[in-house]
């Protein structure tokens, strides 16, 4: 493996497998521990594209999706009070948002790179944030998507609570998922933070 996009990679690993293991515990009402850590994957993208190019970027999210299928294949051999820790259908959403969300990522940045610094990472982390947790949330927990997996009974996300205990009466999922994406718009403008100082270290290295 290029030393380029080692780095990345590794540092993907690490995202992808600690937020599998933290979704695992819940952080107040609407949110596990994972949410806060999964948004730092768009980080780790974002700086090998700014840093390496749009092609090592694409490399560091393939390895980043074959990790994670590796943790739901892993998952869904994990037997807990309920059942399995990750079904089927988790494991398609989850698959199919992260590289969706992170190939257009990948892509936005790329487009707007030669902007303002702080343009490229932030929009394309905030579009990609909200395709991510759209298709999640939807794949895994929507009613009508239920032939995905009929085995696996999701029936509890489907519960009618006002939104995010203060809104309009809305299926529970819609609460998770508000309160998801709420996480990843306020890390977005967070990692702005750590993204201008480490590429700008990078670089100085590299020179």
């Amino acid at each position: 493996m290029s030393a380029t996009y080692l780095p990345g990679v590794l540092a993907m690993a690490a995202i992808i497998v600690a937020s599998n293991i933290l979704v695992q515990f819940r952080f107040g009402q609407w949110l596990t521990w994972g949410a806060f850590t999964y948004p730092l994957a768009f980080l780790a993208t974002d700086i090998m594209n700014r840093v390496h190019g749009i092609a090592t970027a694409r490399r560091v999210v393939l390895a980043g999706f074959l990790v994670g299928v590796a943790c739901s294949l892993i998952g869904t051999r994990i037997v807990g009070d309920l059942g399995s820790l990750v079904t089927l259908r988790v494991a398609i959403a989850s698959g199919l948002a992260f590289l969706t969300a992170q190939l257009l990522d990948v892509a936005i940045f790329n487009r707007l790179r030669r902007g303002i610094w702080w343009r490229a990472p932030f929009l394309s982390t905030i579009i990609g944030s909200s395709i991510d947790t759209a298709l999640f949330f939807t794949i895994a927990f929507a009613a009508n998507l239920s032939f995905l997996d009929p085995g696996d009974d999701v029936s509890w996300a489907g519960e009618i609570l006002p939104l995010l205990g203060v809104g309009p009466r809305v299926p529970l999922w819609i609460s998770l998922a508000c309160a998801d994406w709420l996480v990843k718009l306020l890390l977005a403008v967070l990692a702005l933070i750590p993204f201008r100082l480490i590429t700008r270290r990078i670089r100085t290295d590299v020179a």
